[in-house]
């Protein structure tokens, strides 16, 4: 039945005349659900860590593609894994990227309340937006945030809103705003990743205005499209099998990150997330295409997606934009700013020896302790819920950095501009 399912979902099923139960959840863990042992040995479900903190000696997110039954996890779907590689030509693959995109974003804009868009500005939420606008032929709220001093989004998002001709919305964000916050967001969270936290800031920020400010109940995101077709160190691949090795392994771990992320800044201000690009038709499509197609061998990363919608969908400019990171294009000053305030909190010191203090995904910079204590203060002795950092592979040319921004990358270029 699940393998079934075309869905975002995490459920447990109770039979009451037999006394057992099923829990299960979507293929890609966009629906959010943990699990741990109790000290009598019963094991416990929460949509939340936090639920299960003092009831559970180690708490671990369910796995995605996977339901529990009679004491076992059995996996009944790896959207990640290809059973054979298509051989569809160019011009095949990307008008069928584009079909089921749009069918992606089509059947996820039945609702009952009202819809909104995460809008950066960017390829990814900017298709979204557009395929919406074509669809719905009525007025699109797109929502788009940034801090004053050098909000790279705001203004190419205001370009895709006029060229779609949509009611959009601009979020103007603080330094106080995202330091009052950023405890918070790390509880909300139930992480100490780098890239997560930072990513996040913005989108719990714009989140929370939408929900104060409007009756929107519903956003769509652009999530997931950086694992299925490139980042920007996916320039550096090796070769074909390596990006799709690497591809593989961020979409099977995406539920650790960005999905958390999305899940969890939307869904605390009791709102509901839809993530087109995780359509389950459209995942297991681009994972099977011959990543020789999916490599940049262009000179531009995403080729296939840009190619896949070139036409009146975006304007020109927008549709082969350089990618920026979400959390870098709110504003460089915001990451920096959350870097600076660490460096206030320790001495070098302090640095080396409360970093020390961790064998487990030892921080290793300042910010990343910051992170990290604040993660223990509610999640204490939790960490292994994370695998580790959301990194470039360090194994690749050009990608053994300290800092999980593309800013630090030789290749990010125009992508600040």
């Amino acid at each position: 039945m699940f393998a079934m399912l075309d869905a975002e979902f995490a459920m447990i099923l109770y039979d009451a005349e037999t006394g057992g139960f099923l829990a299960a959840r979507d293929p890609i863990g966009i629906r959010p659900l943990y699990y741990g042992y109790s000290a009598s040995g019963h094991i416990m479900f929460a949509s939340e860590p936090k639920n299960l903190v003092g009831l559970c000696a180690k708490i671990m997110p369910f796995p995605p593609g996977h339901y529990y039954k009679d004491g076992a996890f059995v996996c009944y779907c790896d959207i990640a894994a290809v059973d054979a590689v298509c051989r569809d030509d160019m011009e095949t693959v990307c008008r069928n990227i584009r079909e089921k995109l749009v069918r992606g974003i089509e059947k996820r804009l039945d609702a009952d309340a009202p819809v909104g868009f995460l809008l950066s500005g960017g390829l990814d939420s900017s298709l979204v937006c557009a395929v919406a606008a074509k669809c719905l032929q009525k007025p699109l709220r797109p929502f788009a945030i940034g801090m004053r001093a050098d909000a790279i989004d705001l203004k190419y998002a205001r370009e895709v809103a006029d060229y779609i001709h949509r009611d959009h919305t601009e979020i103007i964000i603080t330094e106080d705003d995202v330091l009052e916050n950023l405890e918070t967001v790390i509880r909300l969270l139930g992480t100490f990743d780098i890239t997560t936290i930072r990513a996040s800031m913005g989108m719990y920020l714009i989140c929370k205005a939408i929900r104060a400010q409007t009756d929107i109940r519903v956003l769509l995101t652009g999530e997931i499209s950086d694992e299925l077709f490139g980042y920007k160190y996916t320039d550096f691949a090796p070769g074909a099998a390596a990006f799709q090795a690497e591809s593989q392994k961020r979409i099977r771990e995406l539920y650790l990150y960005d999905v958390l992320r999305a899940d969890r800044c939307i869904s605390v201000h009791s709102l509901e997330a839809r993530v087109p690009f995780g359509d389950l038709d459209f995942v297991r499509y681009v994972m099977a295409v011959d990543p020789a197609y999916k490599l940049n061998t262009y000179g531009k990363g995403k080729y296939l997606l840009r190619k896949a919608f070139e036409g009146d969908w975006l304007p020109e400019g927008i549709l082969w934009r350089e990618k920026a990171a979400f959390s870098d294009a709110v504003g460089h000053s915001m990451v920096d700013l959350i870097k600076a305030y660490a460096e206030q909190t320790y001495t070098d010191r302090e640095f080396a020896e409360r970093s020390g203090h961790y064998t487990y995904c030892r921080p290793f910079t300042k910010e990343s302790l910051l992170y990290r204590e604040l993660f223990e203060k509610y999640y204490p002795g939790q960490a292994e819920m994370i695998p580790d950092y959301w990194m470039p592979n360090r194994a690749w040319p050009n990608c053994a950095v300290d800092d999980p921004s593309a800013r630090v990358l030789k290749n990010y270029g125009a992508s600040g501009l």
